[in-house]
């Protein structure tokens, strides 16, 4: 009986906490505990905490970066975005892949980030030194993106980049997946190929296109959360979690703001609700756009 009483005065406890903790009402001053200041302090603070650790149980280091890229993913994301716009799937070509890893490994050896090398190296050349001879050929770039999805979206939201991914006259592509030191810092290279062998009498490198971004290229704020959202870590997803049921509370005590204290109804702080959804909300935006980083 004793034990039964004991696990009672516990639930009630818990209950109690939580109500404290999430629901207004009298005995909180219509005020949360969630949504109070210590509690943001300490809820931003397990957040930076929560991306630490998973950093640092990723790749060894505070601010490492984590990627999930794979040159099959790529494969499967491009060939899907193909078929759902009508149009056949791409064949991977070893040659393609050798002739992008060369690509790869060259931006790294020279330092660059372009379609074109300092030393004035056109991607066709890349193609030729892995023996693909081709009648149409194209590449895009990508860099420091944390997913496939991520990378395809980008690729996706950029004209010229999307008329390679989607070009009826490509047949093969070639992917390319590699890390390394870039300009000082830590950099994840995508280089797709896409090619058409050579048929007949055509003579390669007759028809060629490339993305016409190079180095610099940009993406929408749409473009930017679609990205983040795909490119979402665990620790991310707790954070957003944890920001979430902050503004959700928020909002609900908003409701209450014409029965919080007097001191608090004659000031800004009537609203204290809103405000904190309203920064709650903010902040996901923010770190999910910074998840949504890379460039093409």
């Amino acid at each position: 009986m004793r034990q039964t009483k004991g696990r009672q005065g516990a639930s009630k406890h818990i209950s109690h906490a939580v109500r404290q903790a999430v629901v207004p009402h009298t005995h909180n001053d219509y005020r949360p505990h969630l949504i109070r200041l210590p509690s943001i302090i300490a809820i931003l603070f397990a957040i930076f905490l929560f991306q630490m650790a998973y950093n640092i149980s990723q790749t060894g280091s505070i601010l490492g970066r984590t990627t999930d890229i794979t040159t099959q993913d790529l494969l499967n994301r491009t060939n899907q975005v193909r078929i759902d716009n009508g149009e056949s799937g791409l064949k991977l070509n070893t040659k393609l892949s050798q002739a992008a890893a060369l690509k790869a490994n060259d931006m790294f050896v020279n330092q660059y980030w372009s379609h074109t090398s300092p030393q004035g190296i056109e991607p066709w050349a890349w193609f030729k030194e892995a023996g693909y001879t081709y009648s149409d050929a194209g590449e895009n770039l990508a860099k420091n993106f944390y997913s496939t999805g991520g990378v395809v979206t980008a690729w996706m939201d950029s004209e010229e980049h999307r008329a390679n991914v989607l070009d009826i006259r490509y047949e093969e592509v070639g992917f390319a997946v590699k890390s390394g030191e870039l300009n000082g810092e830590p950099t994840t290279v995508v280089v797709a190929l896409y090619g058409k062998p050579q048929t007949g009498q055509a003579v390669a490198g007759a028809a060629t296109t490339a993305a016409a971004s190079i180095g610099g290229g940009s993406q929408s704020v749409v473009s930017r959360l679609g990205v983040g959202v795909q490119s979402m870590t665990p620790a991310l997803v707790g954070s957003v979690f944890l920001l979430a049921l902050v503004a959700v509370v928020a909002l609900i005590a908003h409701g209450y703001r014409n029965k919080l204290p007097n001191v608090w109804r004659r000031s800004w702080k009537r609203h204290h609700g809103a405000y904190t959804a309203l920064s709650a909300v903010s902040f996901v935006m923010v770190i999910v756009t910074l998840y949504g980083g890379g460039q093409i």
